[in-house]
């Protein structure tokens, strides 16, 4: 076996020094700023690229994971409970609000940064997010900053939009994700060809995931200059989490905390659904809290990884970390996360992976990182046309950009929503809505194939509309469903 263990590392080191050679190939082709980018970037890579050729299989061992202690998941409710200081400004004041903002709307069927899709009453996922912060600072007479992580995909198009935020109280910074090359994955080496990212190299690159901000932060010089200005805290989220406000509460636990067992990472968990079986968990290894991806599992495994029993909470990617520690682990190089390798298949059919990092993986190499179990209303993402449809609706009320489940409804959960293909982008489901139905007492709601929604159509209870293919169904204006199923064809015609 010494053998084997020889020749596989003799192919490990040849396999790096061939990529290296290639990515200075890449880096000769790249002038100026661009060069300087790349090469920070490539560094980066590289880092990762090693790491990846020394992991073999799943990168946990099942029989060490137990549950995290139980003080280490703290109820919100036991956090909520303490009184808020008089002097909630001055914590304020230590905090910025960074949003993941690399991601593109394509799974909803737009071009063009996610962010920029309107929401609610025009307003677009920005737009929310500028509100909330700006209802803080003029609330509170404070100072917190948004911070944009973009990507290649998304910096032009959203810093053109910034300029409508000029004479909003917030101040907002960008930064950019990493840019790393894509790998074939027969060769392990990269696809382009150049650094260009034009033509035939249109798709050869890609942000390497959330957990790309340390790196990307720390290198972008933005990080420095905000412990600086006096701020402690980052509180990261995607921006496509309609429930990820600044919550108060969680900012004084953090801000509190003494000195020589100051928390530097809390991760936001709720309890799993049905509707969650694929989320990242917290458990126990090495003595450490740590985020359990269902991409680590090995596949023996993936169903009691799924089990709402075992693991009962999953990670909304709301993070609390501090920015001290984040500088202090970049600098010594100790930032730990597993690699995710994401298969991809190019327009013209080639195989290639990517290698990406998740941010909430990092945080077994913070100091007293903690979870908290906080109210669902703060996982409130929209994925989905079907999400999007319960945000339009009035089962929330929007206020200084912040939605809430409206005091009109029942009981808390949100109701299962889907709608079929003919609804999957943005463009087709807005012309089969006259406008958004009164859905306050839905449970389900399952629509398939070619329907449209006149106005003031109300859905109660579980509602399945199913138009068969060829047929058309047209739900007309002022229509009550209650505990229904339409099938069929049905076209009322207006006389």
């Amino acid at each position: 076996s010494n053998r084997v263990d020889m020749f596989q590392e003799e192919m490990r080191q040849q396999l790096e020094t061939s990529m290296h050679a290639e990515l200075d190939k890449l880096l000769d082709t790249a002038t100026g700023v661009d060069k300087e980018v790349s090469k920070k970037d490539f560094d980066g890579f590289k880092k990762l690229f090693h790491r990846f050729l020394q992991v073999k299989g799943p990168s946990v061992d099942w029989p060490k994971i137990h549950r995290p202690p139980e003080d280490s998941i703290q109820p919100y409710d036991k956090i909520a409970a303490l009184p808020l200081p008089d002097s909630l400004a001055d914590s304020l004041n230590k905090l910025v609000v960074v949003k993941l903002n690399g991601g593109l709307g394509t799974s909803m069927g737009c071009k063009g940064p996610k962010s920029l899709i309107s929401v609610r009453n025009e307003n677009t996922f920005l737009d929310l997010t500028v509100q909330q912060i700006e209802h803080l600072n003029k609330k509170y007479n404070t100072d917190v900053p948004l911070v944009l992580m973009n990507s290649f995909n998304t910096d032009e198009d959203t810093k053109k939009i910034l300029q409508k935020y000029t004479h909003h109280r917030v101040k907002i910074h960008t930064f950019n994700q990493s840019r790393y090359p894509r790998i074939n994955k027969e060769s392990l080496l990269p696809v382009a060809t150049d650094i260009g990212m034009t033509g035939e190299n249109a798709d050869v690159w890609y942000p390497p995931g959330h957990g790309d901000i340390y790196a990307s932060f720390y290198n972008s010089g933005l990080l420095d200059q905000l412990i600086t200005e006096g701020k402690e805290y980052i509180f990261v989220s995607n921006i496509d989490n309609l429930g990820a406000t600044v919550d108060l509460n969680i900012l004084h636990h953090l801000v509190s905390q003494p000195n020589g067992k100051r928390c530097e990472f809390i991760m936001e968990v709720t309890d799993k659904t049905r509707a969650d079986v694929k989320g990242g968990t917290l458990i126990q290894y090495d003595n450490k809290l740590r985020l359990l991806e269902i991409a680590q599992v090995p596949k023996a495994h993936v169903d009691e990884f799924k089990s709402v029993t075992k693991f009962k909470i999953f990670n909304t990617n709301n993070l609390w970390i501090s920015l001290g520690a984040i500088k202090r682990l970049q600098e010594q190089n100790a930032m730990d996360m597993e690699i995710i390798v994401n298969p991809k298949t190019l327009d013209g059919g080639q195989n290639v992976i990517q290698l990406e990092t998740a941010v909430g993986a990092a945080i077994k190499s913070f100091d007293n990182a903690l979870g908290i179990n906080v109210p669902r209303s703060r996982f409130l993402p929209v994925k989905t046309v079907s999400d999007l449809l319960l945000v339009m609706s009035n089962l929330y009320s929007l206020e200084a950009g912040s939605l809430t489940m409206s005091q009109k409804r029942e009981f808390p959960t949100t109701p299962h929503v889907k709608l079929g293909s003919s609804f999957t982008k943005v463009q087709e489901y807005q012309t089969r809505f006259e406008s958004i139905p009164d859905m306050l007492e839905l449970d389900h709601l399952t629509v398939s194939g070619d329907v449209t929604f006149g106005k003031q159509v109300s859905l109660k209870g579980t509602v399945i509309i199913i138009a068969n293919h060829g047929d058309r169904i047209d739900i007309p204006a002022g229509t009550i469903l209650e505990n229904k199923i339409v099938s069929g064809n049905l076209r009322i015609l207006d006389h």
